[in-house]
């Protein structure tokens, strides 16, 4: 018998080892599989230094758990993983994994390569200092920059050499627990401060045909291209040859496409040889560009919703695109990186201090059925500071198996008040169709002063759990109900249940068919605090 046990042990975990996390299909969604389950990332990143020491880190780790994190998102330095050339050192790594372990959380390594937000700050000393052989990415009049250039097949080989030995290192010392369930392939790539670089190589690849993967993708997938992409190209009489020039026209929009292009190929590079070491969801994040800015006062050629199409075309072995949004309007951007062909995933996010972050979490995962959600500097959060966020993460722990089940079956919806890029709040009642009832969200409170709400923190999912059952979390929103389609044309409250969290599971507590639901009329879910409650409908004449 015991030997029988120990056969049984043994054969789970080679399944393990040998079914690394990854991303499946599942229904009306894309969903991370984690030890054969759907995994919903409630993640936090850490601030860009903190992953290089293991004694800064040592008390930081118990907070994060605190904060109801189930996931870090650490930075990988290629700096210090291979401080000479050819001989690695994977202490850094080897600590994030004891970390992490320690206190029952998972891990998303960020590779910072050669780029990071643009610039080449993590590379080698002796990357760096040998510009002959890792040449820079050059302005017009020929100066270099602090930017390796993607068109470098020296950076290129040594950045892949050394993301391979990661992966490499990872399957070694991680397949089996499984800490580590996805790698950002290097961070925020973008060319400063002109939209492409001017360096021999580049100029000449300005000059040549396009290529003709890229030529196929754009006359397969026309009818589906991004709007702005598929005008230009289609300006030109949509033609699938000539040089960039010829088949875009000239100018700045035509050279990040091309940037686009060659960072995606870069990036493909990296990936394609990553997997073949240890088969991990692999992804791009992206550093958002300002509205009428033009490209090269932004990160030029990174995964941005204008250029999310050459992306897919340049790195089809990434798993997909993720924003990194510190803008206002994040209805509208998350909105572009969630499609048939991108689970939308939130890698990183303001910081975690910001009281609309919770809000965001519960639009992004109920409405786009992302597959995570991540603010910035988690480390450098206070408890207090954090404590929307933490309250927020504890209920999302518990509702996670609802959650990842109702994004498969297309049973769970979001809403929050919109914010433009430049600040402006739209708190005008939205409409939410789920099941057999429409849901009028109103987020301003009619019992709190308005000047003492914040309405761009409030926000609200519903989980459709039986025909006439419903969870609805969050915070700053009056719910009323109207029937869809034949039958009685008077939706009611049948129950409304309050839930509480208790060991980390929901409960029921009070039955709120009182004043709380003002007598039947409505569900409301006060400012002051995220809540839970388990609400039963039914039609009436």
């Amino acid at each position: 018998m015991i030997r029988s046990i120990a056969v049984i042990a043994a054969l789970l975990l080679l399944t393990a080892a040998t079914n690394p996390p990854r991303l499946d299909r599942n229904g009306q969604s894309t969903q991370l599989i984690v030890d054969g389950k759907p995994f919903l990332i409630l993640g936090g990143e850490l601030s860009n230094s903190a992953a290089s020491s293991a004694s800064h880190m040592a008390p930081v780790w118990p907070g994060l758990h605190a904060m109801h994190l189930n996931t870090v998102l650490a930075p990988i330095s290629w700096q210090l993983i291979e401080p000479k050339e050819g001989q690695f050192d994977f202490s850094s790594v080897d600590a994030l994994l004891s970390g992490a372990r320690r206190n029952q959380l998972r891990l998303v390594l960020l590779w910072f390569g050669a780029w990071k937000n643009s610039m080449s700050s993590y590379a080698p000393s002796w990357v760096r200092r040998d510009q002959a052989r890792f040449p820079r990415a050059q302005l017009p009049n020929g100066s270099g920059e602090e930017i390796l250039s993607a068109f470098s097949t020296e950076v290129l080989a040594a950045d892949r050499k050394a993301f391979v030995a990661l992966l490499r290192h990872l399957k070694a010392v991680d397949a089996r627990m499984q800490t580590v369930l996805m790698v950002q392939v290097e961070n925020e790539i973008g060319m400063l401060p002109t939209a492409r670089d001017h360096g021999p190589l580049p100029d000449q690849a300005f000059a040549s045909p396009l290529p003709a993967d890229l030529a196929s993708y754009l006359a397969t997938n026309r009818a589906s291209l991004v709007p702005s992409l598929r005008e230009r190209w289609e300006s030109k009489g949509a033609p699938t040859s000539g040089n960039w020039e010829q088949v875009f026209g000239p100018g700045p929009a035509t050279e990040e496409i091309f940037t686009a292009w060659h960072y995606a190929q870069y990036v493909q590079a990296l990936t394609e040889a990553g997997k073949q070491a240890y088969s991990l969801p692999m992804y791009a994040n992206v550093a958002l560009n300002r509205p009428g800015k033009p490209p090269g006062d932004y990160p030029s050629g990174g995964p941005l919703p204008h250029l999310i199409d050459i992306w897919k075309a340049g790195a089809p072995s990434l798993d997909l695109l993720a924003p990194d949004i510190y803008f206002r309007n994040f209805t509208g951007i998350v909105a572009n990186y969630n499609r048939p062909d991108n689970a939308l995933f939130i890698p990183e996010q303001g910081r975690a201090s910001m009281g609309e972050l919770a809000a965001n979490a519960l639009f992004a995962l109920g409405e786009h059925k992302a597959i995570g959600y991540s603010p910035f500097a988690v480390d450098e959060a206070s408890s207090s500071e954090a404590d929307s966020l933490a309250q927020a993460y504890a209920l999302l722990a518990a509702l996670s198996p609802e959650i990842v089940k109702t994004q498969a079956a297309g049973r769970i919806r979001g809403a929050k008040p919109p914010v433009a890029y430049d600040g402006t709040l739209d708190v005008r009642p939205q409409k939410l169709d789920l099941g057999s009832y429409r849901f009028n969200v109103d987020f301003i409170d009619p019992w709190l002063p308005r000047e003492k709400q914040r309405p761009e923190q409030h926000g609200v999912m519903i989980i459709q759990t039986g025909p006439e059952d419903y969870l609805v979390v969050g915070k700053g929103a009056v719910l009323t109900f109207t029937p869809l389609g034949d039958g009685p044309p008077t939706a009611g409250i049948d129950t409304a249940w309050e839930q509480v969290l208790q060991d980390d599971r929901l409960v029921r507590r009070r039955l709120l068919n009182g004043d709380e639901t003002h007598q039947g009329r409505h569900i409301r879910l006060p400012p002051d605090g995220f809540s839970v409650q388990q609400v039963r409908l039914y039609r009436y004449r």
